[in-house]
């Protein structure tokens, strides 16, 4: 993506034969949504005058107060190299505004922007890295839970059956402007990764949303279905999301501190340790379906306990070697099913008030945790994170930093996940039909 104008875009539009503008959104619950208009459209578009009927997504008005405005973000125009070469297709990525021209407030796009604010001439950095899983679908298209292939960690062809369906996403997203630094095969059979560069947070955001569109798509074009659902299948490691961070000031890393202890500067540490201090209020907000916390549990390659290391993967951040990359902290806990938006304001809220407060992190933890026992943990006053939505939402109920980084929106997204929490814990399972069913 690039620096355009307004007169920039219609040139594109007009030279390649752009016909469809998708005017994109986020809603609160991390959907990726979507107004289309034709070129005959586009002023209009580009001036911020599409509307849409905000009553009908979750989360944001009420029908009474339905109007809103789609107003582009024009740096994000891009055509999308995955649909037709006649007849072009565009994207912009659209802030959502009321009728009286203010910022809708529960518009996730607009509550990382609140969140940014605060870090005033410094600049937030994120690099994400994107776990999913292909599976096989069935004659209809519906998706199985069989896997495309049965390789492992870093596999090729021909036993990793998906690597074409990240190369062609791979190859979208740069086309689009989003440099991939990485993709490979991950642990599990039909698990893969694409690693995303480092850039500013709400470009980041834009571009995971991007990227989960774009490999989406491209695996259904392959006749496989692409889910970045955290833990599909039981006995098997789950789809991670790990966010690593930094803050920068002009052109300075601001984390990086040669003589420190893990090259880490005092800003850095108070920024970690703000972010182990609402590692539980913000777990409903980066781990945000019931299915997340299965994810969640020891043995997995997930993080369960809030503690930081250099080299040990187990821990909730970690501090991976930088060399002369500039120092970062890699937060593993959340899952690709997040928010991007809203999942780094919180992150970001919480390093920040680390950084105010002057916290300092406790010592590293070095053990794998997966092999420590839950007693021996406890009596060194290591906490667990959530196991369960329900946990997590009441720790976010009872963080004041997590609940005013999502502002008003925060009772809106607490509403819909108890309701989602309510359904799932209502259910009766075929598991409970298995188990109880002949005994009882």
């Amino acid at each position: 993506m690039g620096t355009h104008s307004r007169e920039d875009i219609l040139r594109l539009i007009k030279n390649e034969d752009v016909q469809f503008i998708r005017m994109q959104f986020t809603d609160l619950f991390g959907q990726l949504k979507n107004v289309a208009v034709t070129a005959s459209q586009a002023e209009r578009a580009l001036d911020g005058e599409i509307m849409l009927d905000g009553s009908a997504i979750q989360g944001f008005v009420r029908v009474e107060e339905s109007d809103q405005y789609l107003r582009p973000d024009l740096d994000t125009f891009a055509i999308l190299p995955w649909r037709p070469q006649l007849g072009k297709v565009a994207r912009l990525i659209c802030d959502v505004y009321n009728p009286d021209g203010t910022p809708f407030a529960g518009d996730p796009r607009n509550v990382l922007k609140r969140a940014l604010e605060r870090v005033e001439d410094r600049v937030f950095q994120v690099g994400a890295e994107l776990e999913f899983f292909l599976f096989q679908t069935e004659e209809d298209g519906r998706p199985t839970t069989r896997t495309s292939d049965q390789a492992g960690y870093f596999d090729l062809g021909p036993l990793d059956h998906g690597e074409g369906v990240r190369r062609e996403a791979a190859l979208a997203l740069e086309h689009m402007g989003i440099e991939v630094e990485a993709s490979h095969h991950e642990a599990a059979a039909g698990q893969h990764e694409i690693d995303l560069k480092y850039v500013d947070a709400l470009t980041a955001a834009d571009n995971i949303m991007t990227c989960k569109l774009a490999v989406k798509t491209l695996a259904q074009r392959s006749g496989l279905h692409a889910t970045f659902m955290p833990k599909p299948l039981p006995g098997i490691p789950g789809s991670g999301m790990h966010v690593n961070m930094s803050l920068s000031q002009g052109g300075r890393d601001l984390f990086s501190d040669a003589s420190a202890p893990h090259g880490l500067s005092l800003q850095a540490r108070r920024f970690l340790a703000g972010l182990l201090d609402h590692a539980g209020g913000f777990c409903a907000v980066t781990n945000p379906l019931v299915n997340s916390y299965k994810r969640l549990v020891p043995g997995y390659e997930a993080p369960c306990h809030v503690t930081w290391s250099a080299a040990n993967r187990s821990a909730l951040v970690r501090v991976p070697s930088h060399r002369d990359r500039g120092a970062r902290l890699e937060l593993r806990s959340p899952d690709p099913a997040c928010n991007p938006y809203l999942a780094l304001a919180v992150c970001l809220a919480a390093g920040l008030d680390g950084m105010e407060r002057k916290l300092d992190p406790p010592p590293a933890v070095t053990e794998n945790l997966s092999a420590a026992s839950p007693e021996g943990l406890a009596k060194r006053g290591v906490k667990r994170l959530p196991a369960s939505l329900a946990e997590a939402l009441a720790a976010l109920e009872a963080d004041p930093v997590v609940l005013e980084a999502l502002g008003p929106c925060a009772p809106q997204y607490l509403d819909g996940k108890r309701r989602e929490w309510e359904a799932y814990r209502t259910q009766v399972t075929q598991w409970e039909l298995d188990r109880y069913l002949m005994t009882y």
